[in-house]
């Protein structure tokens, strides 16, 4: 039971069962209705397909929006098919066709807009002989199938695409840990990344960012004109909230590895504290990367240890610890110095960024 739930989570197999299930009412509802519509039932079958998307507000928007492409490729297919009756049937193709792709550059058709051309052909080659009777066929059917995908998609688990978000949110969290812990290890190994290197790392967490950033417009959209949007606002606010920080925090983080990698404050001869300046620095991008490890509290009664707070307090003793030996430094001409500094400040403001975020679980 628990992995049937589980399977009905993911939301590829939530889009197959709405599609399929919008499909087969779709034709089933075309077929009743009068010859000759009947006959081309699958037209409203394609029209509910097209229609079934992650969204409720992008179900309707691709309804309308393709149907409309659908008409304006009909209407120009025949008014260019009686403007050159008298030329041949090549030069009026090729007349359609550009003529499509021009009327596709409208921004309202959006990702929709290919549908103007691929109806212009259609209309040119298949319906020619009776183009009103072709258009009520196939746009009306394909309007009637959008209108079931439509429907289905707001009433069948209509789609909050929350899964997604959370599992991408995941994704780049560990991903930054692990890019923070692999400075930390780097830095007391004497091995920090090349600037080559630090960039192929830099796409990989750029691209985690990327989807995560993605799944949560996702979600905004998903919200709208959704009947179970009330119920989940507390989920998706929280998904906003911790996809915005990671996101900050990425960009503080990314500043003070360029940072990092680029002076090597580390080895500019700033050691007032025991262990050298790497093993200070290090300790604090160590703890850091716990705080990002730790977004929620994990005590289960009072007086439990909690391993956020725990982390938030490492990471606290050992910005301190960085912050020190920055005042007690005599190197303050180097630019060493400066850079180790402005590493300083950006991990002040990330594990503030990380601190002041919403501490309450996201859904699995």
């Amino acid at each position: 039971m628990i992995r049937a739930r589980e399977w009905l989570a993911e939301p590829w197999i939530q889009r197959g069962v709405r599609a399929a299930l919008a499909a087969g009412l779709a034709w089933q509802a075309a077929v009743f209705l009068p010859a000759p519509m009947s006959n081309y039932a699958y037209y409203a079958a394609l029209g509910a397909v097209i229609a079934v998307h992650p969204t409720v507000a992008d179900s309707a928007s691709a309804a309308w929006r393709t149907v409309l492409a659908i008409l304006l490729g009909f209407t120009l297919a025949v008014v260019i098919h009686e403007a050159t009756i008298a030329v041949p049937a090549a030069v009026t193709i090729a007349l359609v066709v550009g003529a499509a792709v021009v009327v596709e550059q409208w921004r309202v058709l959006r990702e929709h807009a290919s549908w103007v051309s691929f109806a212009a052909v259609l209309m040119f080659t298949v319906g020619a002989d009776d183009p009103a009777g072709y258009a009520v066929n196939y746009a009306g059917l394909t309007l009637l199938g959008a209108a079931i995908g439509v429907l289905v998609t707001t009433v069948l688990f209509p789609p909050l695409q929350l899964t997604v978000a959370v599992r991408r949110i995941a994704a780049a969290r560990g991903l930054l840990a692990r890019h923070l812990r692999g400075m930390a290890d780097g830095l007391r190994n004497g091995e920090v990344p090349s600037p080559g290197e630090w960039e192929g790392r830099g796409r990989e967490l750029g691209a985690a960012l990327d989807r995560m950033r993605a799944a949560e417009n996702v979600v905004a959209r998903a919200r709208r004109a959704n009947p179970r949007a009330r119920k989940w606002v507390g989920t998706a606010d929280r998904i906003r909230e911790q996809s915005r920080a990671l996101d900050r925090v990425a960009v503080l983080v990314d500043d003070l590895t360029t940072l990092v990698v680029e002076f090597q404050p580390h080895r500019r001869g700033i050691d007032r504290i025991d262990g050298g300046t790497g093993w200070v620095l290090a300790d604090a991008l160590d703890s850091l990367g716990s705080v990002v490890c730790n977004p929620y509290p994990t005590r289960l009664q009072e007086g439990d240890p909690d391993d956020r707070e725990a982390a938030i307090e490492a990471a606290e003793a050992a910005l301190h610890r960085l912050t020190t030996l920055l005042r007690s430094s005599d190197v303050a001409d180097d630019e060493g110095f400066f850079a180790l500094g402005a590493v300083t400040v950006g991990m002040h403001r990330a594990l503030d960024t990380l601190r002041d975020r919403e501490r309450t679980p996201l859904p699995a």
